[in-house]
């Protein structure tokens, strides 16, 4: 495996740096106060991995509609935040296990390896790390943790620890998600849908009136398409049902 490096092997950690893993084998180590979000085009995760039976995690990979291609997760936890942040209109693109960070953390040189690394629309660059709420409190987790965010907010990025999120907004998210791939939906249905629905109109009317004499659940997935892509908005905090109020935002 080829390496490409700014530093040298023996001041490891001395200067926090970011090693990023390429396509074709190479791993590129930067000093982290250089790093470009740029640097990531074409990488791959850090870690590869297996499912084998008996694992205590849940891993696999998600294929998002943000990127159109498969982002890696090692959890339920993990894969409940790819799900929102492929929701997300914000976000533009998406790596799982993006790096390995290294850095000198008093006497002992620290690695670590973010969950998410989510670049917006904007340019903005956010460091997610997934960690069950019930595990935070371990003195241990809650420093392995810190110090990433450190280089993250000094670098001018954000940082997150997600632990989870309301419960109803995640199973609405996970259902549209069903929704998400371009195709699944004929786009001739979802152009129909979009000239019906009105502003305002219930879930349940909007469907009756883009059936047109149809049963009404054949014309919800044009309206379920036009959910998840953002160009209808409702209140996902509340169950999706025929009394969900549509908005348009398009």
């Amino acid at each position: 495996m080829a390496v490409r490096s700014t530093s040298r092997s023996g001041d490891e950690g001395a200067v926090p740096s970011a090693s990023i893993r390429y396509a074709d084998g190479s791993v590129r180590t930067v000093p982290f106060s250089q790093v470009r979000l740029a640097d990531f085009a074409e990488s791959v995760p850090w870690r590869q991995f297996r499912s084998v039976r008996g694992q205590r995690h849940y891993s696999g990979t998600y294929m998002a509609a943000t990127t159109g291609g498969p982002i890696v997760h090692e959890s339920r936890l993990e894969l409940a935040r790819l799900l929102l942040a492929d929701f997300d209109p914000v976000v533009r693109d998406i790596y799982g296990q993006p790096c390995r960070l290294t850095a000198q953390i008093g006497a002992r040189v620290r690695r670590h390896v973010p969950d998410f690394l989510l670049i917006s629309r904007s340019g903005t660059a956010r460091v997610v790390n997934v960690k069950p709420a019930d595990r935070l409190g371990d003195p241990k987790v809650s420093a392995a943790l810190a110090w990433p965010g450190e280089l993250a907010e000094r670098r001018g990025w954000k940082y997150e620890v997600w632990s989870g999120a309301d419960p109803v907004v995640l199973a609405n998210v996970r259902f549209l998600a069903g929704y998400r791939r371009p195709g699944v939906v004929p786009e001739r249905d979802v152009r129909a849908a979009w000239r019906s629905v009105r502003d305002g109109d219930l879930l349940a009317v909007a469907e009756r009136r883009l059936a047109d004499g149809r049963p009404a659940h054949e014309a919800r997935p044009a309206l379920m398409a036009l959910l998840w892509s953002g160009q209808l908005v409702t209140d996902l905090s509340r169950s999706l049902s025929g009394d969900s109020v549509l908005r348009r935002c398009a």
